[in-house]
């Protein structure tokens, strides 16, 4: 073979790899991923640290501020109808409506991935069990069966964190269900059970592990749905009652002002989108980066 044959180039250029399928894919992932975490830092990082920035108390009313426009007196977001500054109570609002959806999203999660993988593994009467709940649960209209559970309990903080986790649970537990199912059928569990492993270890060591990351992601866009239900109930006058000011009671409370004080609805609405749509990018760039290698399919994991 002669030398020039050995140096012939590739007939694929750096180019064409680059203008590939999979390589925009890929960008595109990382744009995502990017933007979505700029958007929800940029709600996130505020509402953690509201206690320590300069601004004044949610509740410190100035009766001759009232509803002042943005960027006016010293006020970035305004103030409302009673001279209360718009921007603290934005984001002291968003600790307690962060705080319920991140509580919700955590029960939710656990419930949904532990009915979900004991009904995907062991299958029989545990699995006609969980899916027959999941069928009447899903059944039910979301909106209507929460307000009458916040109706018969109270509409207090640790009440909507329950019917919301238990609102969301199915959607972690089918995931989780049929990714288990499908685990299930691979050698290394064949082969862990060969080996005497008891069923209960074989499905926390080694099944859980391999879909505990495609299920954290469901939680993860459950999140956005958390708050969303929140602030759908605030603002119906079902969540939290006063002093807390939430999300969707700051909207509430201003929607009487809306063609005239046009900020009092719209900033507190522009951040529940900013946080919405940043949870979901992250989501979408997580989900759309190429997958490792599973765990547990070799014969030192079993």
């Amino acid at each position: 073979m002669s030398e020039s044959t050995l140096e012939r180039p590739s007939r694929v250029t750096a180019r064409q790899l680059s203008r590939s399928s999979t390589a925009r894919r890929a960008r595109a992932a990382g744009a995502k991923l990017w933007i979505g975490v700029v958007c929800t830092l940029l709600v996130v990082l505020p509402v953690a640290l509201a206690n320590v920035l300069p601004i004044p108390g949610p509740n410190e009313q100035h009766l001759a501020e009232r509803r002042l426009p943005p960027l006016v007196g010293g006020h970035l977001f305004g103030t409302d109808q009673l001279g209360r500054d718009l921007l603290a109570r934005v984001l002291h609002g968003g600790q307690v409506s962060l705080l319920i959806g991140v509580l919700a999203v955590v029960v939710s999660g656990l419930i949904g991935i532990a009915l979900g993988s004991l009904a995907g593994f062991f299958g029989g009467w545990i699995d006609a069990l969980v899916s027959r709940a999941l069928e009447a649960q899903m059944a039910l209209p979301l909106l209507m069966m929460l307000l009458l559970v916040i109706a018969l309990f109270g509409p207090s903080v640790p009440v909507i964190t329950a019917v919301i986790a238990v609102a969301q649970w199915p959607e972690v537990a089918r995931l989780a269900r049929s990714l288990v199912v499908v685990e299930r059928e691979k050698p290394y569990v064949q082969a862990a059970r060969m080996l005497g492993l008891h069923r209960i270890s074989v499905l926390l060591r080694h099944v859980l592990p391999n879909i505990v990351q495609q299920v954290t992601l469901v939680v993860l866009l459950l999140l956005a749905q958390a708050v969303l239900l929140e602030s759908s109930l605030s603002y119906l006058g079902a969540g939290p009652q006063r002093p807390f000011a939430t999300w969707g009671r700051i909207i509430s409370d201003g929607q009487d002002y809306i063609t005239t004080s046009w900020w009092m609805v719209t900033l507190p609405g522009l951040v529940i989108v900013l946080l919405v749509v940043g949870v979901n990018l992250l989501g979408d760039g997580l989900r759309d980066r190429e997958p490792k290698a599973p765990r547990g399919t070799g014969s030192d994991d079993a």
